[in-house]
């Protein structure tokens, strides 16, 4: 899949140690470390898109590209994946975060001709709904026992981007790949008209997945994402035996349970 070239995302930014998520120094991001606006310049532009704003939905100019998608998996999985190379697709890990009942029912979704156990599920953000609830603890019925008892440090967050899959085969899901009212975009221009209108709606993105078919290569990895220093130096040993050693980064908010929450004991 190739995809069309806009402006950046900048919808998310983050501040980890002296380094940010993009692998620059503090203060030279400017996702990470915006500059401040005046409150002068802050109410003309206010005015200026007041007056100019569109009668219609305009288009995203966002560069669907550099959209950032997340493979949440316990860290007891790792080594596995390291072994086969990949992110293998209906795999059954050491420790098992789907539910036989959803395993059951993605084998018989239908997605683009094949079936949703056929790809590897990744999410568009961070703060997907069912990442959440494994935060939570929920009983969501898509989760088994096993991920419901685990603590969120428990996992690691696998990243990579829409551009490093430009040579694989991936659909877009604006839902659970195996709800019955789910729509795809499997070409290419329905895959990126789907990124922009996910991009664009806060609601929908946390539902979304990202579909790759059968297998994603480990070397596309661009970092992994650990909740504190003990799990990146957990991890550490394990990745010694991959000749792709992505950057382990300790970035707490994607681990922390949602505001107004209780912690499990």
């Amino acid at each position: 899949m190739v995809f069309g070239i806009g402006l950046t995302d900048a919808k998310e930014g983050f501040t980890v140690a002296v380094e940010c998520i993009h692998g620059l120094n503090e203060g030279l991001c400017d996702i990470c470390y915006p500059k401040a606006v005046p409150a002068e310049a802050k109410q003309v532009r206010s005015r200026v898109a007041r007056a100019t704003a569109p009668t219609s939905t305009r288009k995203s100019t966002v560069d669907v590209g550099e959209q950032r998608i997340y493979h949440v998996t316990h860290v007891g999985n790792l080594a596995g994946i390291l072994e086969a190379g990949a992110l293998l697709a209906d795999a059954r890990p050491t420790v098992d975060i789907s539910s036989a009942e959803n395993r059951e029912s993605r084998r018989t979704a239908d997605v683009a001709g094949s079936t949703a156990a056929s790809y590897v599920p990744f999410f568009l953000t961070p703060n997907a709904t069912l990442w959440e609830g494994i935060r939570l603890g929920n009983a969501d019925s898509r989760l088994s026992p096993e991920s419901r008892h685990a603590v969120p440090s428990d996992f690691v967050i696998l990243v990579s981007t829409v551009r490093q899959t430009a040579e694989l085969e991936a659909v877009v899901a604006d839902g659970d790949a195996a709800g019955s009212l789910t729509r795809f975009g499997s070409t290419e221009d329905g895959s990126e008209r789907m990124l922009r209108r996910l991009h664009d709606d806060e609601n929908s993105i946390i539902a979304a997945e990202f579909l790759v078919k059968r297998s994603f290569p480990f070397d596309l990895v661009t970092l992994i994402g650990v909740a504190h220093d003990k799990a990146r130096e957990a991890i550490r040993p394990i990745l010694m035996a991959s000749a792709h050693k992505p950057k382990v980064v300790v970035y707490p908010p994607w681990f922390q349970r949602p505001e107004g929450q209780i912690d499990r004991a």
